[in-house]
């Protein structure tokens, strides 16, 4: 045991060494042969979607005993590969996100000074199902300049080997390191603890999946994490809320897709909307088949269950929401501040008084109005894709896309300047 702990070791601490060796070479490429990367990837997945799908299939065989979120952020087939494939198309027609001077400025000195975008460097990405994320992460960091060294989950170990496939040969055909996007070639548990370790190689991690997988990277990593541990989500209905609006941002929150990170757990309803309308939202989504665990004054809405404390501040990732009425904006506010991650809430109102409180109120890393939650995403902003939802205040916050994958330098020119 001890034996094959060391080889994943020493395997992660050659893939570390050979990351940084390609960073330096893909952060000096041109935005050309960047792109050009990403182009090939295109090509390649479409060539291989059978072979991709069909990997697929076994992953999905193979975790047949997991929920039905489960499966569905594991599974791929052809409307969700010309996804990744819009999102490659998308990445590369985004603007450089290197060497742009973000300020510039002279002394009296004589020093003229800029200050410019550079890439991070070598980001880790340890993530669970969602292969999509294979292509996201890789594309996203060669689009950025920086290598990346990406870590699956066991359950979708030969989807994500197949997608990286795409992305190698797409560097080899650009002219750039294969070693810029490397894949744990392993599913043994101990290549994430050696990535954590990875602090003379790495520059930040990016962790995508549960909470016990997020607790652990932040609690063990010796490198920077960007990170969000749940994405419990809100929406808050005002009392000036138009009822066919609410009706359809509450049901498409929940139920476009129930297992991921930017899916409602939580439906707050304003005293004064619920004695003029009722609830007809919690009608919609009983009738989706969604459980609505309720406060007293909700669960009399036929068909809703009682809601306990542990409800509240509860990421389900499944065909569960909990419903609670609330005082206003301020009552809103207040249970959010108290229940939420930090993610992604959203008011749907037609008050915007009311839009102006909640946005002023509240610290999520994304704020909406009058939009479904499933909306949270880099695709949606028009960023291409992301690595993940960063709920962190430093650096990146939000969608992790190509500037947040970017720091910056400064560049100071003079002519024979010295200081007194």
């Amino acid at each position: 045991m001890d034996d094959e702990m060391s080889d994943i070791t020493d395997m992660i601490r050659s893939m570390g060494v050979k990351a940084r060796e390609a960073a330096r070479v893909v952060a000096c490429a041109s935005i050309d042969q960047r792109n050009r990367v990403l182009r090939a990837t295109a090509r390649r997945l479409a060539e291989r979607s059978e072979l991709i799908l069909s990997c697929n299939a076994k992953d999905i065989a193979a975790a047949a005993r997991q929920s039905s979120a489960a499966i569905d952020r594991l599974r791929l087939d052809h409307q969700r590969l010309d996804g990744i494939h819009e999102a490659l198309t998308t990445i590369e027609d985004q603007p450089d996100p290197l060497g742009v001077i973000a300020k510039h400025w002279s002394r009296p000195s004589g020093l003229d000074i800029r200050r410019v975008t550079t890439p991070l460097g070598v980001i880790g990405v340890i993530y669970e199902s969602r292969p999509n994320v294979t292509i996201d992460a890789g594309a996203l960091c060669v689009k950025s300049g920086n290598a990346v060294i990406l870590r699956p989950g066991s359950d979708s170990f030969h989807t994500s080997q197949a997608l990286h496939e795409c992305l190698r040969d797409g560097l080899l055909e650009a002219g750039l390191p294969a070693a810029a996007v490397q894949i744990v070639p392993v599913k043994d548990r101990a290549a994430v603890g050696a990535l954590l370790a990875l602090n003379d190689s790495l520059d930040v991690i990016v962790p995508r999946g549960g909470r016990s997988l997020v607790e652990r990277i932040q609690r063990d990593a010796k490198v920077p994490v960007f990170a969000h541990l749940e994405g419990i989500c809100h929406v808050y209905v005002d009392a000036q809320a138009d009822v066919e609006k609410a009706r359809q941002i509450v049901v498409n929150a929940k139920t476009r897709r129930v297992g991921i990170c930017s899916a409602a757990e939580c439906v707050l309803v304003d005293h004064r909307f619920w004695h003029r309308h009722g609830a007809p939202f919690l009608a919609d989504l009983i009738a989706s088949g969604i459980e609505v665990r309720a406060d007293p004054v909700l669960s009399q809405v036929t068909g809703t269950v009682a809601a306990g404390d542990q409800d509240f501040g509860c990421e389900f990732l499944d065909d569960i929401i909990a419903a609670k009425c609330v005082d206003g904006v301020s009552g809103a506010i207040d249970h959010i501040a108290r229940h939420g991650s930090g993610h992604t809430d959203a008011i749907v109102t037609e008050d915007r008084s009311a839009v102006a409180a909640f946005f002023a109120g509240l610290e999520s890393a994304i704020l909406m109005h009058n939009a479904s939650t499933q909306f949270a995403d880099g695709g949606e902003f028009g960023m291409g894709g992301e690595l993940g939802i960063a709920t962190g205040k430093l650096h990146a916050r939000g969608p992790i896309a190509l500037r947040q994958l970017t720091s910056f330098k400064y560049l100071v020119e003079a002519d024979c300047a010295v200081r007194p």
